[in-house]
């Protein structure tokens, strides 16, 4: 089943169907009418020798420069070319596939004035899996991601790069072996194409839809470890939380309690302490946080994603063209970047469970470091280390980049989101928590194994998966395999799968 484009109906699992998983795309025939006829207005006012930033004037500090008609004709293409000036590696395909989509449902409001072959091309691109080569490097998050952007529509020209089929191609090569038309550019069509905070979203659309699943690996974490240190399950009690009121605490307790369901400690008949560290009994209320900054930054994202995001904006009803600041990414760049801020708070949360694990003042009698011959063997000791330093790097990473504004064209655009540095260092921080969790997992599953009453069904669960990925810390040897290992079970959401087949879908929200 395809994915429909009205400008209206994008969701955080479109995107990441379209951009991951090839989801086909198609236009939804109003859509198409609305383009048509935003074209036509804007055709209109060419005539008529109206002026329009960006189509007819040049843009930034040169605003005030109106073009003759032979200049309209050829500003497209140099105003691509100049922007075109990214650097760095090439920014994942899933990356620019979302990008390319929401673009192409901004075109689908009938407020860009572009011609309709121009968002055509762009799904017939997602469609058949061309995709642009484009430098991660370069946006401030304001005009839009103008760099980044520029590299795509370097294709809507025949020029530039892409992936296709597994090669690096020349873009026009790609677009031939596709079977794909050059659509050219023609006036506005290019600024069209690039004028929005596109790039920096999909990205941010496709770190909630990762954070959202980590959540669920972190709770089931935090659920073996606190059945390892023999929890006082009492703060898990739903009706606890509900009480307060938190949305995200509330479903964090009801999954803890639903994975630990059939332990021994919810029966009585292991003993536990009357209160427990915060770091324990504080779970809900910490990853709970975290789920309910991340739904903000959803509904932010999805009213990024449908709305209109361009400059200037052609409203053919009201016979009127507005000029504002619609591509500003700041509205998006301040809730992703937040985003990689609270997965920090929860990955700190995780290490200091951690740390009651292997400290054997604190881990109700579990052996030091998780090892039967502690001072012969070390055990789990560096992996503490490994997690402590991850978490400094999450840290360093967590500061804002929406306060970081550097002024740029002159001072004409003084202010801008940096949300292109939001967006990409939430992805780092959700790599590295992939590492961070897969460490506390390992060492919640090597303390299970030294105890002799039964976990939950869910925690079973989880040790099982665990258990494929590393075996038993019987003696000393090489932990980096098995870090490695964990990182990449968390980040492929194994664990997640093994729970959620064995008791039920864990609650989101």
């Amino acid at each position: 089943m395809s994915i429909e484009l009205t400008g209206k109906n994008i969701t955080i699992e479109d995107i990441e169907a379209v951009a991951r998983r090839g989801e086909k795309v198609t236009l939804h025939a109003d859509a198409t009418v609305r383009i048509k006829k935003s074209r036509d207005f804007l055709e209109k006012r060419l005539e008529a020798r109206e002026i329009m930033y960006g189509t007819n004037t040049g843009i930034g500090e040169f605003s005030e420069v109106v073009l003759n008609d032979e200049q309209v004709c050829q500003f497209q293409k140099y105003l691509i070319y100049n922007h075109a000036a990214g650097i760095g590696e090439p920014a994942p395909e899933d990356h620019v596939r979302s990008a390319m989509l929401l673009r192409a449902n901004v075109h689908a409001n009938g407020c860009s004035g572009c011609r309709l072959e121009i968002t055509q091309t762009l799904i017939d691109m997602l469609n058949k899996g061309v995709t642009p080569v484009v430098c991660e490097k370069g946006s401030v998050g304001a005009c839009g991601d103008l760099a980044p952007m520029s590299q795509i529509a370097l294709l809507l020209m025949g020029e530039g790069e892409a992936f296709y089929k597994g090669q690096r191609l020349p873009g026009k090569t790609a677009l031939d072996q596709a079977g794909i038309p050059i659509p050219g550019l023609q006036a506005r069509d290019g600024l069209a194409a690039i004028n929005g905070s596109n790039l920096l979203n999909g990205m941010g659309a496709l770190s909630v839809y990762d954070a959202e699943r980590w959540l669920k690996q972190a709770e089931i974490a935090a659920a073996m470890t606190l059945e390892a240190l023999k929890a006082n399950m009492k703060p898990y009690d739903p009706r606890l939380h509900q009480l307060r009121g938190f949305q995200g605490a509330v479903a964090s307790a009801s999954n803890l309690r639903k994975i630990i369901e059939g332990s021994d400690l919810l029966t009585g008949k292991e003993k536990t302490k009357v209160q427990d560290a915060y770091s324990m009994r504080s779970t809900p209320q910490v990853i709970g946080a975290a789920r309910d900054q991340i739904r903000w930054t959803r509904s932010q994202i999805e009213i990024e994603a449908n709305g209109v995001g361009d400059n200037p904006i052609f409203l053919v009803d009201d016979n009127v063209v507005l000029t504002g600041a619609n591509f500003q990414g700041s509205p998006v760049s301040m809730p992703i970047d937040t985003m990689g801020a609270a997965i920090t708070m929860v990955c700190v949360l995780s290490e200091r469970r951690l740390n009651r694990l292997t400290n054997p003042a604190l881990s109700v009698g579990l052996p030091a470091f998780l090892t039967k011959s502690a001072g012969m063997f070390s055990g789990l000791m560096l992996s503490q280390y490994t997690a402590d330093m991850q978490i400094v790097e999450q840290r360093i990473l967590s500061a804002p980049a929406f306060v970081q504004s550097i002024p740029a064209a002159a001072d004409q655009e003084d202010f801008v989101s940096m949300g292109m540095n939001s967006s990409l260092k939430t992805r780092q921080i959700l790599e590295v928590a992939n590492g961070v969790l897969g460490i506390e997992l390992m060492a919640a599953a090597q303390a299970l194994d030294f105890r002799s009453y039964t976990p939950g069904k869910g925690t079973l669960a989880a040790k099982a998966a665990v258990r494929e990925r590393v075996q038993f810390l019987e003696i000393d040897r090489p932990l980096y395999p098995d870090h490695n290992a964990m990182m990449a079970c968390v980040k492929n959401r194994e664990v997640l799968t093994a729970v959620e087949n064995t008791i039920g879908e864990l609650a989101t929200y």
